[in-house]
């Protein structure tokens, strides 16, 4: 399973690439209003640090205008992903797109018909939102398992899931299970992964113990 972060964190997404552990990067308007910058410089910015693909959402709510912002989107930098609302009109741009090669991501995605009409429009990765579903009392993870059993029954929808919202690392095992190919992690919950309180406290009795040795090693 392919990791995303997703922020418009500059600084994170250098020392969270450092690690090779990231695969690509989305943003969404929230992300990049929190960065305080203009969407141009911090796109590019992201893509010459990250290879892979980077999401950047189009603000434009009709067709005519989403596909005038994607194309200006798509100039910054070979890797950007476009990213597009799971309206009737992101559905529309997200056919006119793919079919001149750009890659999409639909997101918003919160059921399954909504998945299956984004990968019959071309999309190269749905957004389903599990926390957000989860906070109105749904099981978001259902949507993923759900959206997984669809896709694989028919071969010719090469649409990647692409799991977003995601709130806690037991979101990332979830996806994994379910079979997931991509989620998208606040730097936190990448962070989150790594961490076991037995860990910690297995780390200190071999120093401790290691100290104990009085020697060093090289």
């Amino acid at each position: 399973m392919k990791f995303f972060i997703d922020t418009a964190d500059v600084q994170e997404i250098k020392e969270l690439s450092s690690t090779g552990l990231l695969d690509g990067v989305t943003t969404n308007p929230s992300l990049i209003k929190k960065s305080g910058r203009k969407i141009e410089e911090v796109i590019e910015e992201i893509c010459n640090i990250v290879n892979g693909p980077v999401s950047a959402e189009v603000a434009a709510t009709t067709f005519e205008k989403m596909i005038e912002e994607a194309h200006f989107l798509k100039n910054i930098a070979n890797n950007v992903t476009i990213k597009l609302p799971l309206t009737w009109d992101g559905l529309k741009s997200c056919k006119k797109l793919s079919d001149e090669g750009i890659s999409v991501n639909v997101t918003l995605c919160f059921s399954p018909s909504q998945a299956l009409l984004a990968a019959k429009c071309g999309a190269s990765y749905i957004s389903p939102f599990v926390g957000r579903l989860d906070d109105i009392a749904t099981d978001g993870m259902a949507l993923i398992s759900e959206i997984k059993t669809i896709y694989s029954n028919y071969n010719h929808l090469q649409t990647e899931i692409l799991v977003a919202s995601v709130r806690h690392p037991r979101h990332v095992i979830e996806s994994a299970k379910t079979g997931a190919d991509i989620v998208t992690l606040p730097p936190n919950v990448i962070r989150q992964l790594a961490s076991h309180p037995l860990t910690d406290k297995g780390l200190e009795a071999f120093l401790k113990d290691w100290k104990d040795t009085g020697q060093s090693i090289g």
